[in-house]
């Protein structure tokens, strides 16, 4: 046996399995051919039809519309704040100026754009606070304290 020669597979020698490669069948060829007039699709209904639209499921009501419409709407030009707590600002001295670069060089504010100081946590200190907005609140408590809120555009 070790004197035969092995036969080594070769890419000339590969070829499909028998059966496996069949002749293309050309349809609709005009109604003297075996598959013409209505090519094998039997008659009407919308499998005999070349087109099915986007998103047609077969008759059961479609992903699109079982999916529920969410109300209201986005306004694209909303404006983002900054926002700022009163109890954030117990970092600076008394009688300080707060403005929004102030702020921002401590790292209490990260977004750029303007500032708005809400009312949450106590001042007890006389602060100059400049920035773009105020709660009513805020605004309250700082001139409670002995300080000035002041909008800046």
């Amino acid at each position: 046996m070790a004197d035969e020669k092995k036969e080594q597979l070769k890419l000339h020698h590969l070829q499909p399995a028998p059966g496996s490669k069949k002749e293309k069948i050309r349809v609709g060829r005009g109604e003297g051919g075996r598959r013409g007039k209505t090519a094998g699709r039997g008659t009407k209904g919308l499998k005999a039809r070349n087109s099915l639209r986007p998103g047609f499921e077969g008759g059961q009501t479609p992903l699109s519309m079982r999916i529920p419409k969410l109300p209201g709407f986005t306004n694209p030009n909303k404006e983002e704040f900054a926002i700022v707590n009163l109890a954030a600002l117990d970092v600076f001295d008394k009688g300080a100026d707060v403005t929004p670069e102030e702020l921002r060089s401590r790292g209490l504010i990260r977004h750029r754009g303007r500032v708005k100081v809400l009312a949450q946590g106590e001042l007890d200190k006389a602060l100059n606070v400049k920035a773009h907005a105020f709660s009513a609140s805020a605004k309250a408590k700082i001139e409670k304290a002995g300080g000035t809120a002041e909008v800046i555009n």
